[in-house]
């Protein structure tokens, strides 16, 4: 294999064009069979093969600079500079990860995760390079789905009137996740007709100035009536207006001609635009024909493309089927989605109710922003984002949404611990981030059943609701469900259900007796806990939040008497969520117990499975068993106990 010769850029650079084109076929057989097994994003790799060699190909890496937007497609790129042997730990705990990171390679200049901020990043590093007296390039790889994304929008802005030396590379396969939506595809469609018309132009103006006597003066009469309707025409003058010079478009999958198009403007001088032309999923057949479902895949079998295991239901499928639900009996109910339409569960929505879905492509910020308008004036939008995008859009929560107490439901999909994606794509800070806005109501579901009810619930409230739940299915599919009032907690009747499933110790140790307090996906963990706890004689109370905010102060001051120790279990950061709402609700009212909180840490969490991550932070079962049990064994908690057992007699 010609792959086997290539470890770095300066090998690629050594090869000539026809064995360029054999090196690009064995480059997507490794990248089928590799994800294939691990899981990963297939579709946006496969697409960008011979434009991830032409650039390492043209360009001196690592001293000319590549910025990857988004970075989901950087799998060719970590073959090529050094990491070809670690493909089998591809988004595997402690192995590469699925996005650039500069911690494994110098060739990674940024760590990105997130779309559309690439330019911005990109100019950053040419202005510091101009600053130093340094003459390296910079480039930005950017797809088409991230200029719907305002950060791009406001860099290219910039950029173009800079007049800084820097090369946009614009990756133009017509989809971010799903098919682009707006008018900068349609523009971006109208662009690739560039080629055809200057092919008719030409072809036009020859034939015209053959006609005896009059043909050059209809061919210059002509020319100055195009030159007022051109932009119609051919918008690449949209990029040309605002400062960039533009090439291309170019064919995405001929190596000759994007080395051509690179070479060119690696010699010019100010902004340039490279617009390239891709097919996702290019050379798998599976892919070119769904290049959405695998846009980002688990395992699958390479040669049928069918993915492996059994296909369950998920948290987002319920809340897809719930609106749906609601909408048929409230016609003003709407949905928006930003570019996730199908990873979200808005799918069936968006067939039955096409006046009241709205995809804004990737453009978070306005989504939410439109959500506002859309309540203002009288609707009840719904906006489902995965919770780490929806950081994107924090101040239009704050600004357009809760100073004005307006009734937008959003809905924080992929809560919690994601796995494989690594810290960019955890959804661990929305509880945070979101609890100190005044207005806004929190939620998070235990189970399917109670994310229905509490859809249910928020369409009626008439407030800024939030509503997170994680990514996959239910652990507990709970038997009881109370009805849900604002702020109320549930406190789930464990003991004699846990006596018929386990052997329950008939000593019970009232000095030992806790409270957890759980929300969401936790609470089944929770319960969990409790069985294996009253195994030993320990009494526990197990309490569903519900509600990060409003919290039911009331309610669980009055269940904390008698208790020794109150545990709270959160998917969440240790700061600023549930725990943090309990410990200073203890702390205002002189609660004499004691309190472990129990979530991920301050700090960002790296790639790997749910049970892997769960297990590495002490939040498996297991782990928090173990943690209770320490606590109540503790010398600081003995005096606690005697105080206890004395005051029981």
């Amino acid at each position: 294999m010609i792959l086997d010769r290539i470890n770095y850029p300066e090998d690629l650079r050594k090869l000539n064009l026809i064995e360029k084109k054999e090196l690009a076929q064995e480059i997507r057989e490794v990248l089928i069979d590799t994800v294939s097994r691990t899981g990963g994003h297939l579709a946006s790799n496969l697409g960008v093969v011979e434009l991830t060699m032409a650039i390492h190909s043209v360009f001196n890496t690592p001293i000319d600079k590549v910025i990857w937007d988004v970075g989901h497609q950087t799998y060719v790129h970590k073959l090529l500079t050094g990491r070809k042997k670690k493909m089998d730990t591809l988004r595997k705990m402690d192995g590469i990860a699925g996005f650039p990171k500069t911690k494994e390679s110098i060739y990674d200049n940024f760590n990105t995760g997130h779309s559309s901020t690439s330019i911005s990043i990109a100019l950053g590093m040419a202005r510091a390079r101009d600053i130093k007296g340094e003459n390296n390039k910079i480039l930005a790889v950017i797809g088409d789905g991230a200029l719907t994304g305002g950060m791009a929008l406001e860099a290219l802005n910039d950029v173009g009137s800079s007049n800084v030396n820097m090369v946009v590379i614009l990756n133009d396969n017509e989809m971010s996740i799903s098919k682009n939506v707006g008018g900068i595809s349609m523009m971006l469609s109208k662009l690739r007709t560039k080629s055809f018309y200057v092919q008719t132009n030409l072809k036009g103006k020859k034939a015209i100035s053959k006609i005896p006597f009059v043909g050059k003066k209809v061919v210059k009469l002509v020319q100055r009536g195009k030159r007022g309707i051109k932009q119609l025409v051919i918008p690449k003058m949209y990029f040309e207006d605002i400062g960039f010079r533009y090439l291309g478009p170019v064919d995405g999958h001929n190596i000759e001609k994007l080395e051509d198009i690179l070479t060119v403007c690696k010699e010019q001088e100010g902004p340039i635009l490279v617009h390239v032309i891709t097919k996702k999923g290019k050379g798998y057949k599976p892919a070119e024909q769904n290049p959405d479902t695998f846009h980002s895949t688990s395992k699958f079998n390479k040669d049928s493309g069918k993915k492996l295991g059994k296909t369950i239901n998920d948290y987002s499928k319920i809340f897809g089927n719930t609106i749906v639900r609601l909408a048929k009996n409230n016609e003003k109910i709407v949905a928006i989605t930003a570019a996730m339409k199908d990873g979200t569960g808005l799918t069936e929505f968006a067939k039955k109710y096409p006046n009241r879905f709205f995809d804004v492509g990737i453009a978070e910020q306005h989504a939410v922003g439109l959500a506002a308008g859309l309540a203002k004036a009288g609707m009840v939008p719904i906006v489902p984002i995965y919770s780490s995008f929806i950081q994107r859009a924090y101040d239009q929560l704050v600004h357009d949404i809760a100073i004005q107490n307006l009734p937008v439901i959003v809905c924080a999909d992929r809560a919690g611990i994601v796995g494989n994606d690594g810290e960019t794509h955890q959804g661990l800070l929305d509880m945070a981030f979101t609890n100190t806005i005044p207005n806004f109501v929190i939620m998070a579901p235990k189970d399917f059943q109670e994310l229905d009810q509490m859809l249910s619930f928020a369409v009626t409230l008439n407030k800024p609701v939030l509503i997170r739940y994680p990514r996959g299915g239910e652990e507990i599919a709970f038997s009881n469900h109370e009805d849900i009032f604002l702020g109320e907690v549930e406190i789930l009747n464990l003991e004699k259900n846990v006596e018929q499933r386990v052997n329950i110790s008939n000593k019970k140790f009232p000095e030992k007796s806790i409270e957890i307090i759980a929300i969401g996906k936790m609470v089944s963990k929770a319960v969990h806990v409790s069985e294996i706890l009253m195994q030993e004689g320990i009494q526990v109370t197990v309490i569903n939040s519900r509600f990060l905010k409003p919290l039911d102060e009331t309610k669980i001051i009055q269940t904390m008497k008698d208790k020794l120790l109150v545990v709270t279990m959160e998917d969440g950061t240790i700061i600023g969520g549930l725990g943090s709402k309990i410990e200073e609700m203890i702390v205002r009212n002189a609660i004499p117990i004691k309190l472990k909180k129990i979530a991920y840490p301050d700090q960002f969490i790296q790639h790997g499975t749910v049970g892997e991550i769960e297990e590495k932070f002490g939040l498996s079962v297991e782990g928090i068993v173990n943690t209770i049990q320490e606590i109540l064994e503790s010398d600081d908690i003995k005096p606690m106990r005697l105080e206890m057992m004395k005051r029981q007699g």
